[in-house]
């Protein structure tokens, strides 16, 4: 046995949400081979002692633009719009030097936080697969497109779109699957139809998934009702983008007829609820998804929208939400905003058979947290402490596949002096210019 975690609380996160007190959870070659009350007979290269911790499944980030870790607290206290103007004018300059290092930035972020997978949408998709397959952590890449060129657009020639068959050439189902590429509809209001149905075409017979923002402002879903006389929902199911496993970020202004056929093409919804708070574009309906049959996943959007990557803060605000909006304390209990977060995240990313759980034959994507501090004691019920009093600062270790990706205060697959070196001596000065000091205060 390659490692065992010995007297954990084990969250198991399977069906019946068994609890196990006490356990021991062996890893070997990268899978959990076994779960019991005792030391497993063979030998064990490393025995964790997970004394006062708890094991859970890893964390699944199914919407971010992890790059944008660099634009943290850039463009605060603004709407969707003026925010994606603001931010735009840096990311139109960046570079694949400046994109992998904001990216292992991220990555950093995550892993500290305890998630092993996550789904991202950006460009330099290539400089953010090499971030990701050095560092170890899972990841579904989409390359977002946008296009507005109508009759003029050439599947064959358009850059956005020959990045993407380059990256799905290089990188997908790279290192047995760990990463992922997949197409990308920005969204409705940033592409017209041509797009869409040459991504949705290429999705299907390449067998890839999609990654869209869905209805995430009222203008948005308002705007393209006027144009079309449909939702964005219903006018990209015109054009096919749903014929294949798909994940709609955001999903806050759906109507019923939308969820219906979002359910029936069985597309997973990611719910954002800080970013969406924080830009005011609203709260999702994510009692009223669910009870339509479709899978919700989490994710965090980028930390230039919410800001940081820690998805335990999107569980307690995805439940809290539910309870206010429905008027209803019992609405979306913490065991399932926890399932949302993992094995939701997995069934979006087309990962249900590999994690998401703690089960012989899964991966080894685990999580530890360290319950023996003041803020998590008594411990009553392990799941509601998970969603309404842990944070990502309590993870101690974040393994994916069997490997220690995290582990108090350290990454032993990304150098994180060397990174940071980066983001200030080449970053930060070639791409960020001086903001005006009286609107925004001394940059640090």
């Amino acid at each position: 046995m390659d490692t065992v975690f010995c007297n954990v609380t084990a969250v198991t996160m399977d069906e019946a949400m068994h609890i196990l007190p006490g356990a021991f959870v062996g890893v070997r070659g990268g899978r959990i081979a076994y779960i019991g009350r005792k030391m497993p007979a063979e030998p064990v290269k490393e025995a964790i002692d997970g004394t006062g911790m708890v094991l859970m499944p890893g964390l699944i980030n199914c919407h971010t633009h992890l790059a944008m870790t660099g634009l943290r607290g850039w463009s605060d206290d603004k709407p969707l719009q003026p925010w994606l103007e603001d931010c735009g004018r840096i990311e139109d300059k960046l570079d694949d030097r400046a994109v992998r290092c904001m990216t292992q930035l991220g990555l950093m972020e995550l892993l500290r936080f305890g998630t092993t997978s996550f789904s991202d949408m950006y460009d330099h998709v290539d400089a953010i697969a090499q971030a990701v397959a050095e560092c170890g952590i899972k990841a579904n890449l989409a390359r977002g497109t946008t296009m507005f060129l109508g009759d003029g657009f050439d599947w064959r020639t358009f850059p956005a779109c020959v990045e993407l068959r380059e990256c799905v050439e290089k990188w997908h189902e790279y290192d047995d699957g760990r990463i992922r590429i997949e197409a990308s509809v920005h969204g409705e209001y940033t592409s017209t139809y041509q797009l869409w149905e040459a991504l949705a075409d290429y999705a299907a017979d390449e067998n890839l998934g999609m990654h869209v923002h869905l209805s995430e402002t009222r203008d948005e879903h308002e705007a393209c009702l006027e144009r079309n006389g449909l939702t964005p929902a219903q006018v990209l199911d015109c054009h096919r983008v749903w014929d294949t496993r798909a994940m709609a970020a955001h999903c806050v202004w759906l109507d019923e007829e939308d969820m219906g056929l979002l359910a029936r093409r069985h597309v997973s919804a990611v719910h954002c609820p800080v970013s969406n708070l924080k830009l005011g574009s609203g709260i999702a309906p994510v009692v009223k998804l669910r009870a339509e049959g479709m899978n919700v996943a989490l994710g965090t959007d980028s930390a230039a929208s919410n800001n940081n990557l820690d998805l335990f803060e999107e569980i307690k605000t995805a439940a809290l939400l539910a309870k206010v909006q429905s008027g209803d304390p019992s609405a979306l209990p913490a065991a399932e905003v926890l399932k949302m977060a993992t094995r939701g995240g997995a069934l979006a990313q087309g990962r249900d058979d590999e994690c998401g759980q703690i089960a012989i034959g899964m991966d080894a994507d685990l999580i530890l947290l360290d319950f023996t501090q003041p803020h998590l004691i008594p411990c009553h019920n392990v799941v509601s402490q998970l969603v309404y009093a842990a944070s990502g600062h309590d993870v101690a270790l974040t393994m994916v596949r069997g490997r220690i990706l995290y582990r108090d205060g350290t990454f032993p697959t990304i150098d994180e002096l060397a990174v940071l070196r980066e983001l200030k001596d080449y970053v930060i000065p070639n791409f960020f210019e001086a903001k005006d000091e009286d609107k925004t205060g001394d940059k640090a």
